[in-house]
Order: C-alpha cells, then structure tokens, then sequence
C-alpha cells in the first residue's frame, strides 16, 4: 500500500481510506458504465441516480425530515456569505450575526458590502475570539441569526446552539458538520465547504427549509438563488460531479461506521486526549476557553515561535503534517476531522511528550 501520513490539515483535509479506496477502484469505470464519473453527463440517469442517493445520506444522518432539502453547490463558504443575506433578507427585515472569529467577520462584511442591513448582535474580538460569545439576545423580526458553529483558525465551537424561536438560525458548519449530533429542527439553514468533514473541495452542501426558499427574490445573481436550484434538483447549471460521487460515499462511510453518534464518540475520545496532554503542562498554551473548546480543531502556543516552527518541522519525521497554525494566528493546530484515526492522535500525543522533553 502506498506510504499514508497523519494528515492534520485544516482543509482540504484527509478522506477515509475506504472512501479513496473505492474512488481508485471505480475511477475508469463507474458501475459498468465504461467511464469515469468525471466523464459522465450530470444529465444522465446515471448521476441524477446517485444526486438522488447523495441529497437523501445527507439528510438521513442527521435526522433532517422532509420540510428541508439539499442542495450541491458550488463557491463554498465564501458564495454563501453573499447567498443567505441575498436571499433571506426581506423588505424590513435585518440580518443579525454573531462574530466569533475570522470566518464569521467575513460573513458579515460580506453583507455590509452587499448594503444589506445587518447587525453583529454579539462578539470575541475583544479577547482575540478566545470563546463563543452567547450572551446576546435575537430580535424576534430579525431576517435571520447567522452563526460559525466551529472556529478553525482559534479552535472554539458552539457547545449549545442557539434557540432563535420563529427566527431562522443559519449556520456556516463548513469544518463541524457531521461530527456531533444536534436537532437539526432548529435551524433554518446549514451551509458547508465540503473538504473538512463531508467530501473534497469543490462542492458545498446547504441543507434549507423549503418554507425560506419562498424568500429567494428574481433580481439576484442566478447563481446564488437558493430557489432556483432547489427547483431543478442542484442541476441548474453543470455541479462539481466528481465531488458529489465523493460526498455521497463519505456519507455512506458515516453509516457504515455506526452513524453519527458512533462517529461523535470517537471524535471526542480524540479531541479529549489532546486537551488532557495540553492541560497536562505549562509547556504548551491552548488558545481556546475551556468552555469553547472545539472537537475539530485544537490549537495551542508553544514557549516561543522558533519553538513552534521547530515542532512543526520534526514531527513530520514522525509522519504528523500540517500541524502549522492559521497565518493570521500563528501556533499549532491540530485538526482531527471525522477521518482521522485515534491511531493519528496517540501519535501526535507521544510526539508532544517527547517535544517537551527535549525542549522543555
């Protein structure tokens, strides 16, 4: 078998091994078609087949009833800061935000250049987004409340989310979706760049409530009309085929190692065993509140920054790569995505051990 790392990367991040697997064995011939998935029209019975399989996976494992649909689309985070305030702000109405770290402030300065109203109803920034501020209160005429449900550059995640009442709650879980079980009724609208938990890159899942479809105005950029791509089944335009193929066999992945909850146990043993070894010294400093911790991505400061890239470089002698914090941050994180294994996270642990031995 070819030679694996641990890959800690924060996105695109590592696939489960049976999923590349399956990709390798099926990649010139997809099913008997004599062709690749990346050769097959999207108009085919074929991939209107698996778009079909894809939409129902992604709704089945977290409990999604039939009031929401799914929809494959393309742009990732980023189109979605623009698509929910073009589609979900109504006359009168304002969008309120919570800003908990880098990629909530581009969601919101998104909506402020789109001259949308808007409203930052609660924020970290003042402690440099060390925790998720939930000491805010949503005004019951509101658009919509827009929330980041995981924080990769700082490492802090919603540990409880926000109950808005009749008021849509919109999240961007790009880096936690399908990592922990939530009621998936209470939100509105859920949004998320693929590469980190559910796919490759190239394609973002959004899962809406079909009553907020209605809100879609005419005027908007086709592209980023929830309303029109929801009618023609994500197919208005040509979508990242190869990378639906891929979403729907990570989702298969998911049931096929017990379900969601199953795959949150997992993530916690993970996430615990590196807080505890954090905790465990004054060597290394963890950036986010015990309170805000997330299970996705853990970061840390080490005694100086020439420390740092000196960690950062030995451990790839251990096989554990992209371990370098976000630039705007610095320091180390460790992402421990669905995809990585417990066996990945025993060995970063002992190389932290060691590390400090050495260094410490």
């Amino acid at each position: 078998m070819a030679h694996r790392v641990y890959n800690f990367s924060a996105g695109p991040a590592t696939l489960p091994l049976p999923v590349l697997q399956t990709v390798q064995e099926e990649l010139l011939d997809y099913h008997g078609e004599g062709m690749s998935i990346m050769e097959m029209s999207h108009r085919s019975k074929t991939f209107d087949a698996l778009t079909v399989e894809a939409e129902a996976r992604v709704r089945e494992i977290m409990g999604f009833s039939d009031d929401y649909q799914t929809l494959f689309l393309q742009g990732g985070a980023t189109a979605q800061f623009a698509a929910v305030p073009l589609n979900l702000i109504t006359e009168g109405k304002t969008g309120e935000y919570v800003n908990s770290g880098s990629w909530a402030t581009k969601a919101i300065k998104e909506a402020e250049k789109l001259g949308k109203p808007y409203r930052v109803i609660a924020s970290s920034e003042a402690e440099n987004h060390t925790y998720i501020p939930t000491d805010f209160v949503v005004s019951p005429d509101a658009a919509y409340l827009h929330i980041t449900s995981n924080n990769t550059i700082f490492g802090t995640q919603w540990q409880a989310y926000p109950d808005t009442g009749d008021v849509p709650l919109v999240a961007d879980m790009s880096s936690d979706f399908y990592c922990r079980r939530f009621d998936p009724n209470k939100f509105g609208l859920i949004y998320a760049g693929a590469q980190k938990n559910a796919g490759p890159s190239g394609v973002t899942i959004v899962v809406i409530r079909k009553d907020l479809l209605e809100r879609s105005p005419a005027n908007i950029p086709t592209i980023l009309n929830y309303k029109l791509f929801a009618e023609k089944n994500s197919l208005y335009n040509t979508p990242n085929t190869f990378g639906v193929y891929v979403v729907n066999l990570v989702m298969k992945w998911i049931q096929d190692q017990g379900g969601i909850d199953k795959i949150e146990a997992i993530n916690r043993q993970k996430a615990q065993m590196l807080y505890d070894r954090l905790d465990a010294s004054d060597f290394y400093r963890p950036h986010a509140r015990k309170d805000s911790r997330s299970i996705m991505n853990v970061t840390w400061r080490c005694p100086t920054e020439e420390l740092e890239k000196k960690f950062v470089e030995e451990a790839k002698q251990y096989d554990l790569v992209g371990l370098k914090g976000h630039r705007s941050v610095g320091g180390i994180r460790a992402s421990i995505y669905n995809a990585m294994p417990v066996e990945g996270v025993k060995r970063l642990v002992e190389f932290m051990d060691e590390f400090e031995r050495k260094f410490g």
